[in-house]
């Protein structure tokens, strides 16, 4: 039986460091989920000017998230130890961009307005309202304390390493990828990914929640996944650059 060899082996997924950001993670989203629960508290008894301020405030976050494309000069950036979905490798990673922020603050937005919108109409003569607004609002601190972990739990928005590519909470490994390319839209927007088997239809990642443009991202990918063990070896790598009129 042959052993295999050093870059193979460092290619598995390591948990040294892996359970303390889990465990960073999990509490930036418990100290969020409690400041909300106590903010949600305090506006249960939100009148209409207040519900009809959230809603004028999220539907504005909506339209500029929609409509704004903010250019993307980022690079990917290599990082010792990089968590995944079940370890830490190194890796090269992208950093989320300002419009992935302002989306999930978009979220966070509409769901504190319909929440409250919701509690604030329900009548008080019914006996089980107090506990049905504190049951709606503590579900909404939840939720954003869960956002908060699934976020923090992971390093960066976007990462390669030598086990396969992570797109958020979206993992896919290198020997699934069989091809990769700009995606085909009017208006370009991630990297188009066919990926096999168990995937019914191809995959779209990064794009404008990146900070990395997809011609970087791209070449990225194509130096990658033909090599691998490269990001095995756990020295710094220098993510290929594509050429200049791709760019443009």
């Amino acid at each position: 039986m042959s052993l295999p060899g050093p870059a193979v082996a460092s290619a598995q997924p390591s948990r040294d460091g892996f359970w303390s950001r889990r465990l960073t993670a999990l509490l930036a989203g418990g100290a969020v989920a409690t400041v909300a629960a106590w903010l949600l508290l305090l506006m249960s008894r939100a009148d209409l000017a207040d519900v009809r301020g959230l809603a004028g405030l999220a539907g504005a976050l909506h339209l500029v998230q929609r409509r704004w494309r903010p250019r993307r000069t980022g690079r990917l950036v290599w990082h010792a130890q990089v968590a995944g979905r079940d370890g830490t490798e190194p890796g090269l990673v992208a950093r989320r961009s300002s419009a992935a922020w302002l989306e999930m603050a978009t979220g966070v937005f509409w769901g504190i307005t319909l929440t409250v919108g919701v509690v604030s109409v329900i009548p008080d003569r019914w006996s089980w309202v107090g506990v049905g607004r504190t049951v709606l609002l503590t579900a909404l601190a939840l939720g954003l304390g869960r956002a908060v972990f699934q976020e923090a739990r992971f390093t960066g928005r976007l990462a390669l390493t030598a086990s396969g590519l992570r797109d958020g909470p979206e993992w896919f490994p290198w020997s699934e990828v069989k091809e990769a390319r700009l995606n085909s839209r009017k208006r370009p927007d991630g990297v188009w990914l066919r990926v096999a088997p168990g995937r019914l239809t191809p995959q779209v990642v990064g794009g404008r929640k990146v900070s990395v443009s997809d011609e970087r991202l791209l070449a990225a990918i194509e130096h990658v996944r033909s090599r691998p063990e490269a990001l095995a070896v756990g020295l710094p790598v220098a993510p290929p650059e594509p050429p200049l009129a791709r760019l443009g």
